[in-house]
């Protein structure tokens, strides 16, 4: 395994790909050997120092297992996410990214393992955990017949946030994420960048500790994409914890660290420049590191006459 440490500081708001931004993380870079001998090893624990926000665990995960039946999801995943990192799930259709991610956030019951979410253990207490949880899903889910503000405010009250004090924080997120002009637009008819904006002030209303978005870029222009992970920077350098499926590789590079998976095993955990290091591969891009990774995984599994979990 290979110990790195990056910069101090956190990023600015720009758009910076993690080698170019500050923050103070080691790591231990290794691929999990998915329990075969030969196979991809690129493992990684985080170890952060500890006067950073990162020295903080925001989600614990250890030897999570997710069933279906006799079909295994996600098979014995371990590993850590710290405050304020941007952590990116990865994987092919079918890997088990979504059903991790949906346990994560507490929208599905884990077969077995532990959970933890802001210090809140997601078997026996996932109400209180949902609390420091915003989540933006893949598809518009918000009122389409509402108005912005309307939205906001049912949003804010399902949080209990008192009337007086929720009239101030649509305004805050109002202004955050340019909806301040579209207040009195009705949600369903706004284009697909401002929908996306709505959807984050809506799931931020209540000053979430992490942030869970799943797709969050498909559908939209590049411009609005790219103002997308402006804002993920900035509640980001600000300590918001992010925890995001993609489908777009180069998004990746926009993530502190990823996870990739296949088959409902971890492959890889890592920073973007460490698992380039780990794979060889200093000049690729991450779709041909994504495919390299995956495809070297099948063929150990077929070498060995080995079905999936």
């Amino acid at each position: 395994m290979i110990l790195l440490k990056e910069d101090e500081e956190k990023r600015s708001s720009n758009i910076q790909p993690p080698s170019q931004r500050e923050g103070d993380r080691e790591a231990v870079v290794g691929v999990s050997k998915v329990g075969r001998e030969g196979s991809i090893d690129c493992n990684v624990e985080g170890n952060a120092s500890a006067d950073t926000d990162e020295a903080i665990v925001d989600i614990t995960v250890r030897d999570l297992v997710k069933n279906f039946g006799d079909f295994t999801a996600v098979s014995h995943t371990s590993f850590d996410v710290h405050r304020g990192e941007v952590f990116g799930l990865l994987g092919p259709n079918g890997a088990g990214k979504t059903t991790t991610f949906r346990m994560l956030c507490g929208l599905l019951p884990l077969t077995s393992g532990k959970l933890s979410v802001a210090g809140v253990d997601l078997r026996t207490a996932r109400t209180e955990a949902r609390r420091n949880i915003g989540y933006v899903a893949q598809k518009f889910s918000l009122y389409s017949q509402l108005t912005v503000y309307e939205n906001l405010r049912f949003y804010g009250g399902t949080y209990g946030i008192p009337a007086r004090e929720l009239q101030q924080r649509i305004r805050e997120v109002m202004e955050e994420f340019d909806l301040t002009d579209r207040a009195d637009h009705v949600a369903g008819e706004l284009p697909g960048g401002y929908k996306q904006r709505l959807s984050m002030a809506a799931a931020l209303i209540h000053r979430p500790k992490i942030l869970f978005l799943d797709e969050p870029t498909s559908g939209i222009d590049p411009l609005a994409r790219r103002s997308f992970w402006q804002q993920i920077a900035h509640l980001s350098a600000k300590g918001t914890t992010i925890i995001i499926t993609t489908h777009f590789m180069d998004e990746a590079e926009y993530c502190d660290r990823m996870m990739i998976q296949d088959h409902g095993e971890m492959l890889v955990l890592g920073s973007p420049s460490e698992i380039r290091e780990r794979m060889h591969m200093p000049d690729a891009d991450m779709n041909a590191i994504f495919i390299a990774i995956v495809e070297q995984a099948r063929a150990e599994l077929a070498k060995e006459g080995r079905k999936p979990a």
